[in-house]
């Protein structure tokens, strides 16, 4: 993989990150990359908007807030904790019936909140735990088995991975668990990103077009209010963005072209820089892509994390 970013201090480069990027077009031919278009990952959450549109698929009766919200990875703060419940209710469950792992707020903020106040994990606090409460909900209408929604043979999952095959045009390079419980697939960057700028296209039928509305409506159900996605969404009109753990992050553009990312060592710190400048190089114009990271020495501003490219 190249270099896609420097961490720069006083003057001298730290530390380098290494990467995979790709943008692909409406016809899904690769316009330009960084590294190897074919590179497979485990997408992780960016994954999710592919797994709602598989659940609206089955009939799963979310729309606006509650759907970004099934499609999120959210930053536990009390309305998104709000929408997992109302989505449990719709299914006549409570918290004891999600499967997420115990969890601390992926937002620093409600995580601090949390430890002042007393509290704990809890499987309602971890990001995914909307998605895993339209899982249930998906169940329930259908008259699924709702204990072993996680198991990859579950009618769920199997519709899921027919989904992933359909939109990402070949069935799944690699099969894993995530980080939540749910079954994980993998693919190359190019595919991926060519069923996210389907979906973004309006591509993926009725329930995508539903999908698609909640996404840009209710950016802060997809993330939180302080995140990068939101701030970058927020910033840019017509796009949709997605974060996934280990630094996996997909972007639909609204002429209808989409990127992916793939930060070689999983770290967070260079990744939101590195898509900024490369959604500047497809010729968006916003001043938040100019921003970047800065780098501290005795809390001042002494270096800056810059992209290599």
């Amino acid at each position: 993989m190249d270099v896609v970013a420097e961490v720069v201090r006083s003057g001298f480069v730290e530390s380098r990150h290494r990467g995979v990027a790709v943008r692909v077009g409406p016809d899904a031919r690769v316009l330009w990359s960084l590294g190897d278009p074919s590179t497979v990952v485990f997408p992780r959450s960016a994954n999710k908007p592919i797994q709602a549109l598989a659940m609206l698929r089955a009939g799963l009766p979310l729309d606006g807030e509650l759907l970004a919200l099934a499609a999120g990875s959210h930053a536990g703060e009390s309305f998104h904790l709000a929408g997992v419940r109302a989505i449990l209710t719709q299914a006549g469950l409570d918290e004891s019936a999600l499967r997420t792992p115990a969890a601390y707020p992926i937002d620093p903020h409600e995580h601090a909140d949390l430890l002042r106040s007393g509290g704990t994990r809890a499987p309602i606090l971890m990001d995914c735990s909307g998605k895993h409460a339209a899982m249930l909900l998906t169940c329930a209408v259908n008259g699924w088995p709702l204990d072993t929604y996680l198991h990859v043979d579950h009618p769920l999952q199997v519709l899921i991975t027919e989904t992933f095959t359909e939109v990402t045009g070949s069935s799944p390079a690699v099969v894993g668990t995530d980080g939540c419980g749910a079954p994980l697939l993998g693919c190359s960057l190019a595919s991926l990103a060519s069923a996210v700028g389907g979906m973004r296209r309006g591509e993926a039928g009725a329930e995508g077009d539903r999908l698609l509305e909640a996404w840009l409506s209710h950016p802060e159900y997809v993330s939180g209010t302080r995140r990068p996605e939101r701030a970058l969404m927020g910033a840019v009109p017509g796009l949709v963005a997605k974060w996934g753990a280990e630094s996996v992050y997909v972007v639909g553009l609204p002429d209808g072209t989409a990127i992916t990312l793939k930060i070689e060592d999983g770290a967070e710190r260079p990744v939101y820089a590195v898509m900024n400048r490369i959604i500047e190089l497809a010729g968006v114009q916003a001043d938040f892509l100019a921003e970047r990271p800065v780098v501290l020495g005795g809390g001042q501003p002494i270096g800056e994390i810059r992209t290599a490219f």
